[in-house]
């Protein structure tokens, strides 16, 4: 049995407190966060075996339809997302750094799991729509041409879904910009 993830992204607190409960009673997953985001958005992340997340997001999506913002199922996600949400990021040298900028809260952990395991990049953070009025973005680093991979790659992803917002590639960044931003 995989490890898996799936979030559900709703645009408003009372559909998100039902689509919790309604992801809650479809299979046996965990709830990871099931919080309001700016602008008054509501998302709920879970894990578990990779059929009862399917199960469980899929029940969600069906009975809410019309106010669900975004949503993903991630099978094997990389584990550098976790410690990317909750900033425990180590960070070493810094040789690029690299942004995906997303409308969504679902197409940011979507682009940190694509960015990780298409180069050797380090994530930094993922800012999960928490005084952004919704968006959401991700930073990592790595030498110029794996954070160019990544970028690309994790756009790419992100723009099938109409989600992407930005992009930057930073080679060198100044140091005074670097501990400005950690």
């Amino acid at each position: 049995m995989s490890k898996a993830i799936g979030l559900v992204e709703y645009r408003t607190i009372s559909t998100g407190l039902m689509a919790a409960d309604t992801l809650i009673k479809a299979a046996e997953v965990e709830v990871l966060e099931a919080h309001p985001v700016c602008p008054g958005k509501y998302i709920i992340l879970v894990a578990g075996n990779l059929a009862a997340v399917k199960a469980a997001v899929s029940a969600a999506e069906a009975k809410y339809p019309e106010l669900m913002v975004d949503s993903f199922v991630l099978g094997n996600p990389h584990e550098a997302i976790f410690s990317a949400i909750y900033g425990a990021s180590e960070v070493g040298e810094v040789e690029a750094l690299g942004m995906v900028e997303t409308f969504s809260v679902a197409g940011a952990i979507v682009a940190a799991d694509v960015a990780a395991k298409t180069a050797n990049v380090n994530l930094v953070e993922l800012r999960l729509a928490r005084g952004m009025a919704g968006k959401s973005f991700i930073l990592f680093t790595g030498d110029v041409a794996a954070v160019t991979a990544s970028v690309e790659k994790a756009s790419k992803a992100v723009s099938e879904d109409g989600m992407l917002l930005d992009t930057a590639i930073i080679p060198r960044p100044d140091k005074k910009l670097w501990d400005t931003i950690l």
